[in-house]
């Protein structure tokens, strides 16, 4: 048997099953912050928001991509502008070494030149980003995709300065000193007027930069004889490409001293009857390639001047590509927020709204109460006739 319901009681049952659905949704609201949750909600509201967040995400991947892609063209700078000081400190030493017309100086200069080349390559090698390495050539392009579909993009070459000859001109220098063997003899009357020494004199042998080659003599005590005893001490020393020969003469002989390595001089140092000084004159000294002759230097500075600008080409370059990558990774973050806003606008439930909804869902549900309550106080009226 059915229970029959009065008119009355049962609108009144409605209106609170009514309330009560809509105060669980309006419930439900406040706890996510969505009014549309599922497609049931808003079929075309949640699909539209669903493709906004999904290329809000994509593009938030990608945002990742173009952060390292910048720090790579960090690297990248950074290493061209330190490789531009060394290019610079190399043209300081071609400079160094044409002012001075020493041999042994364009020597030294040019073994710290070829130190700073190698300097550069080494640096190229550690320019390196999280495996990218855009000073290291082949193998090491870069390319940072903008967009979804990677339709937008760009591309970033790298280059090769590893190899200073191939990518910048710059080769290595020879450092040897070469020339012509040079000797001189000192004649019968130049060793007779300067026969004997006082004891402790020395004679000395200098190369052409004034380093001391050899100190013969020097016997402590009694006197320094320049004859045999010299002759004998040079070849006893065993000092490359230096010799000594001594022919007896009328007097007391000729000394002849020969070098090959390079320019030298005698003199008795402190001898109580002075020897003059003697240079030999017939040998010709020079640095092997490299900075040989004021023109090769020239011709280098002229490589270190083109190097420069190539250098400074392409940090440019660099610093473009790093200027794009900025202005995109900026734009992606601003389309990023206005799709993201773009979503909300369609989901996203208005929390003041929604709790004054549920303030007045409570107090319709109080009311439906009571007037439910009347509704069956009077359906009980019929219990007073009994």
């Amino acid at each position: 048997m059915s229970i029959q319901l009065s008119s009355a009681v049962r609108q009144n049952l409605l209106s609170l099953q009514s309330t009560a659905d809509m105060m669980s949704k309006t419930q439900n609201r406040l706890a996510t912050g969505l009014k549309v949750n599922s497609a049931l909600d808003n079929p075309s509201s949640f699909f539209t928001a669903s493709a906004l967040n999904n290329r809000s995400n994509d593009l938030g991947g990608l945002l990742d991509d173009m952060g390292q892609s910048i720090q790579t063209l960090k690297a990248a700078d950074e290493g061209i502008k330190s490789i531009t000081k060394l290019v610079e400190a190399a043209k300081g030493k071609a400079n160094q070494a044409l002012q001075s017309s020493s041999t042994a100086d364009r020597s030294k200069f040019a073994a710290e030149y070829n130190e700073l080349l190698g300097q550069i390559e080494q640096l190229a090698k550690d320019a390196g980003y999280s495996g990218k390495n855009l000073l290291a050539g082949t193998g090491n392009d870069l390319d940072v995709i903008f967009n979804e579909d990677g339709t937008s993009k760009l591309g970033v070459s790298a280059v090769d300065y590893t190899d200073t000859s191939a990518s910048l001109g710059l080769s290595s220098l020879a450092t040897a000193i070469a020339g012509t063997p040079g000797s001189f003899t000192i004649s019968d009357q130049d060793l007779y007027d300067g026969f004997n020494g006082d004891a402790g004199d020395t004679f000395i042998i200098e190369d052409g930069d004034g380093t001391t080659l050899i100190a013969a003599g020097d016997p402590g005590d009694g006197t320094l004889t320049y004859s045999n005893q010299i002759a004998d001490e040079i070849n006893a020393a065993g000092v490359p490409g230096l010799s000594a020969t001594f022919v007896p003469g009328p007097l007391t002989g000729s000394l002849t001293v020969t070098y090959t390595e390079g320019n030298v001089s005698i003199d008795d140092a402190d001898s109580t009857n002075d020897l003059a000084t003697t240079t030999s004159s017939n040998f010709v000294e020079s640095v092997v390639g490299g900075f040989e002759t004021d023109e090769a230097i020239n011709a280098e500075l002229d490589k270190l001047n083109t190097a420069l600008n190539t250098l400074r080409s392409q940090a440019s370059t660099f610093g473009t590509n790093l200027t794009v990558v900025e202005n995109r990774q900026n734009f992606t973050k601003s389309l990023i927020n206005t799709l993201e806003e773009g979503a909300g606008k369609l989901t996203l439930a208005d929390t003041n709204e929604e709790g004054a909804n549920l303030l007045a869902l409570q107090t319709r549900q109080q009311l439906s109460s009571t007037s439910l309550s009347f509704a069956s106080q009077a359906d009980q009226n019929v219990l007073r006739l009994f």
